[in-house]
């Protein structure tokens, strides 16, 4: 089956679902689509030499052009679009997506934009497509790891999610690397994150709840915390059927007491302030002075996901683990964020085009739409490691 596809951002995670789209989705042409021609050019040169054929086309196109996209996605002909711009853009390109008749999956991360891009479903659903948002690694591949764990005892009662992208060694000043745009990783420390707890749906301050865990070498002891975004629709999906599903970050110990102390200095205000002649807003400001002072391009990331999941089947209480850590792959030279994030997001897209979904039609979030049992067989091939380990526990 050929398909067409379209990508939308050639950044990080946008270069890597281009490859892996064209590499394993049954592509007929993918084409990568950024506001900056150069970009586009680039990233598509890259992964056809890659691929050794030219597969990948490059266009220029600045995604708010809502009547431009649309036009794009119906001239090419294209069954699935993935958006690998920044989350603010998403509601926009699902209705372009729907006015289009393109399918879409997005890599989301902004758990209220999610829920108005669900409001759309209708729409989308007589317009004959599939949008499926919140498509990355977290959410995206740790929901679809969480729902596989769901599914190995006959009463699930709580699944928690760890998860991070850090540099293979700790990194001053923050022992961390930004391995994504600091516009999202602000959004996920800010925001409020919506959990299950006692069966009903809470809101829980981003930056909270810090618990130490460790993972396998390299990686070590680490610190988790409550972020935003990383459970996305979970907690009104499982509602009554579990106690509680929550997420946490994995970083380094001493991150998240560092980047509270300048939350708490104001650093991250989003309204501007009065400096000299200007109005300045310290989180615009803050984006810009710090990004490049995180981004340490020659060292190489990794990236640990674990999710845990406690009930009950035919002989007791029972716990099942699932633990993924890659790395930044030299042979191509995709990180190992977009790795998880990119590659996740272009399976869920190539199985919008071949029909593989267990739901169809309509805006659905990624728990109820995407098949575990396949999808980790598409991790497979792409080299992921996933390890399962069920242990029986004295209590339920």
């Amino acid at each position: 089956m050929a398909c067409r596809y379209a990508v939308l951002g050639a950044g990080m995670q946008g270069v890597a679902a281009a490859y892996d789209l064209a590499e394993f989705g049954q592509a007929e042409r993918v084409l990568l689509v950024d506001i900056d021609p150069s970009r586009a050019e680039g990233g598509a040169a890259r992964v056809n030499r890659l691929l050794g054929e030219e597969l990948v086309q490059p266009r220029q196109l600045d995604v708010r052009d809502q009547e431009g996209l649309v036009g794009l996605l119906r001239d090419a002909d294209i069954d699935v679009a993935l958006s690998a711009v920044p989350y603010y853009f998403n509601l926009e390109i699902t209705r372009a997506a729907i006015a289009a008749g393109t399918g879409l999956c997005d890599l989301g991360g902004n758990t209220k934009l999610v829920l108005e891009q669900l409001e759309l479903s209708a729409e989308a659903e007589a317009a004959g497509v599939t949008i499926i948002p919140d498509c990355g690694l977290a959410p995206g591949m740790s929901t679809t790891l969480a729902v596989y764990a769901i599914s190995r005892m006959e009463r699930p009662r709580e699944v928690h999610i760890r998860c991070g992208g850090l540099p293979q060694r700790p990194l001053p000043p923050l022992g961390y690397k930004l391995v994504f745009s600091i516009e999202g990783l602000t959004n996920e420390y800010l925001e409020r994150a919506y959990l299950l707890r006692g069966g009903r749906v809470v809101e829980v301050e981003s930056l909270t709840e810090l618990e130490e865990l460790e993972f396998p070498p390299p990686v070590g002891r680490c610190e988790a915390f409550i972020t935003s975004g990383g459970t996305s629709t979970c907690p009104w999906t499982f509602a009554g059927k579990l106690e509680e599903f929550d997420y946490k970050t994995v970083r380094y110990p001493g991150h998240c007491e560092k980047f509270k102390a300048m939350l708490e200095l104001g650093l991250l205000e989003p309204e501007p302030v009065q400096v000299g002649d200007c109005r300045v807003a310290p989180r615009a400001l803050f984006h810009k002075v710090v990004a490049p002072r995180l981004a340490f391009p020659e060292e190489p990331d990794l990236v640990v996901l674990r999710v845990i999941c406690r009930g009950e089947d035919a002989s007791g209480p029972v716990e099942v683990q699932l633990d993924l850590m890659d790395f930044y792959d030299e042979m191509t030279g995709f990180s190992a964020m977009a790795r998880t994030t990119g590659f996740s997001a272009a399976i869920v897209a190539a199985m919008i085009a071949q029909g593989q979904l267990r739901e169809k039609g309509g805006v659905i979030p990624v728990e109820r739409a995407v098949p575990p049992e396949p999808f980790l067989a598409e991790l497979a091939r792409r080299g992921f490691k996933l390890t399962e380990r069920a242990t029986r526990t004295l209590s339920g």
